[in-house]
């Protein structure tokens, strides 16, 4: 007899490597790429381990590449004193 535990993270397997395939199709393809690709790995996450810490990874690496960052006032201050 299956077990649910056993179906579930089969389910979760299938759909989330889906939509993580289609994202990746999607880096050629015409499509939101940088959106389903997370959300493909996102789902995965919620069953294995190793997904939680590529999409931990991958969020660190976007936070630190951000070029929204603000810049303190002392630095604005200084740009503008130099242009």
């Amino acid at each position: 007899m299956m077990s649910f535990a056993w179906l579930r993270r089969a389910v979760v397997a299938v759909i989330g490597f889906t939509v993580l395939l289609i994202g990746v199709a999607m880096v050629v393809l015409p499509g939101p790429a940088v959106i389903v690709i997370p959300l493909g790995l996102t789902i995965l996450a919620t069953e294995f381990v190793w997904a939680r810490r590529l999409l931990e990874k991958a969020r660190a690496t976007i936070a630190r590449r951000d070029p929204r960052k603000k810049k303190d006032r002392a630095s604005i201050a200084h740009d503008q004193t130099s242009i």
